[in-house]
């Protein structure tokens, strides 16, 4: 099935099987590698992109659906070589470990301060709770966003 899609403000023109995940498209097809696949059921927020300025599970939505989308991955963040404030809170900050699902919080954060740019920690908590990290970097994660919210 041949579609359309706007992944980082690009538009790509792909050809896909049908039923074809946004996860597999943007991994196989446009080599967007910072996106994840962790369990392939919506369920730990490594493969989280933007469609429309949500966080979503690209695993769970098909890329038929994502073609009336504007997506953004982890990729589509930065600004050429300067990172985005929230990328760059997350370095100073040590806000990865194995870096696994950090670009799912990382998506996640982005979201969170479109709709809430002044959020206290519960917002960032339940922001993230859709995230599953295995190496316990929450903490760093929390003062991460808390910095990117506010910065100096």
């Amino acid at each position: 099935m041949k579609l359309a899609l706007t992944v980082n403000g690009e538009r790509r023109d792909i050809d896909v099987p049908p039923n074809a995940s946004l996860l597999s498209v943007l991994r196989d097809d446009l080599g967007l590698t910072g996106t994840r696949y962790g369990c392939g059921r919506g369920q730990c927020g490594a493969c989280y992109v933007l469609a429309d300025n949500r966080a979503v599970a690209s695993c769970l939505l098909t890329a038929d659906q994502a073609a009336r989308m504007e997506i953004t991955t982890v990729e589509g963040l930065a600004n050429g070589a300067d990172l985005h404030p929230v990328q760059q809170a997350f370095v100073d900050e040590d806000a990865l470990q194995c870096g696994y699902c950090t670009s799912g919080m990382v998506i996640s954060a982005v979201a969170l301060l479109a709709r809430d740019p002044k959020p206290d920690e519960t917002s960032i908590r339940d922001a993230l709770a859709g995230n599953l990290c295995r190496c316990g970097v929450y903490g760093r994660a929390i003062r991460a966003i808390q910095k990117a919210a506010s910065p100096a």
